[in-house]
């Protein structure tokens, strides 16, 4: 069996900067913008850019045409992809997973916050602490999940993803076990995650959903108007009490700090009266300080707990290390749900 640190595969951006095939990037966007940005850097250059056949306007991208893949097919004897967008659709994971029996498709880890990426010097500079995240968790499924996803985040590689999914129902009914929860769900959006909640329990207390975008929290406010003990809160969730800005987009993924942007409340866990029993995190690169912003709610109430783990490069193990940090008794379970790239990789602590 391979330890921790062992990779059978080379870093990703080692194999990008070494191959002897044209690289051709899938996808367009901020996501695309990244992985160009970083072969710049590493003087890495890029053959072209291709979109699906439904996508594909032989429109103008980053000085590329985009185009589609059997267009670099009559171009190239073979070539290499980067993948450079995510997706949970199913028909969308399952075309990218058949382009990736037709060629080598690697997916460069580029974080949705902050600028760490999953390098030897990062593994060098982290490994203390993720050898110690890795003996906290539960149960041998968690170390398993832990292992697949810094094997992927290392080499890129699509079957580690495939190797550790799992649907959620395992964790709603063997891990959390939901009942009259007061349920606290911070990063609501348009109201999904009220929806998932409430096909996993037969009944609640009260509900307390959280949405930072000005459009998502209409939609949410829309979406729950008709639920009993129901309250939508509209700020951004911190580690202090005041105001930030968020990017004025209505996408899942509001940008902090945009100075563009539009002016938000923001408040802590601890703030929020409402006693919560169940909370689900998922804002975007904020966890860290939602935790720091919670201490007192963690340590008194020991609230259940869905953590999202996958917005910054090192959030699956040091927000291990900051949850067992404020209360040791947890514990703490890693479960990675479908979707391409390594998103919906959540910490689960009760």
């Amino acid at each position: 069996m391979r330890t921790l640190f062992e990779f059978e595969a080379p870093n990703v951006w080692t194999a990008l900067s070494g191959s002897d095939k044209p690289i051709v990037l899938y996808g367009m966007g901020n996501g695309a913008d990244k992985v160009l940005d970083e072969l710049e850097k590493r003087n890495i250059k890029a053959a072209g850019v291709m979109a699906s056949d439904d996508f594909c306007r032989y429109q103008e991208y980053r000085g590329f045409t985009v185009r589609k893949q059997s267009d670099f097919e009559e171009q190239f004897d073979d070539f290499m992809i980067a993948l450079c967008f995510g997706s949970s659709l199913p028909d969308v994971t399952a075309h990218i997973r058949h382009v990736a029996e037709q060629h080598r498709l690697l997916i460069p880890n580029i974080p949705v916050a902050g600028e760490n990426l999953m390098t030897d010097t990062f593994i060098a500079a982290h490994r203390q602490e993720i050898e110690q995240a890795y003996s906290l968790l539960a149960d041998e499924a968690s170390q398993i999940v832990f292992k697949g996803a810094l094997d992927f985040y290392y080499t890129g590689e699509l079957k580690y993803l495939n190797a550790i999914e799992s649907d959620k129902d395992e964790v709603f009914e063997k891990i959390l076990r939901l009942k009259d929860e007061r349920y606290l769900d911070l990063g609501a959006y348009r109201g999904d995650t009220v929806d998932e909640f409430l096909r996993y329990t037969d009944g609640y207390e009260s509900i307390t959903a959280v949405e930072p975008n000005p459009k998502n929290y209409q939609k949410l406010c829309e979406h729950i108007a008709d639920l009993e003990n129901t309250t939508a809160l509209h700020a951004g969730i911190a580690d202090r009490v005041g105001t930030m800005t968020i990017s004025k987009k209505a996408g899942r993924m509001p940008v902090l700090g945009d100075t563009n942007g539009v002016e938000i409340p923001v408040t802590t866990v601890d703030q929020i009266d409402c006693s919560p029993t169940y909370i689900k995190i998922d804002i975007e690169g904020m966890e860290h300080q939602m935790l720091s912003g919670a201490v007192r709610t963690l340590r008194t109430m020991k609230p259940k707990l869905n953590l999202a783990a996958y917005h910054r490069t090192e959030d699956f193990f040091s927000l291990i290390l900051r949850l067992h940090e404020i209360d040791p008794d947890y514990r703490i379970y890693l479960r990675k749900h479908p979707y391409i790239p390594c998103w919906d990789l959540n910490i689960y602590a009760v």
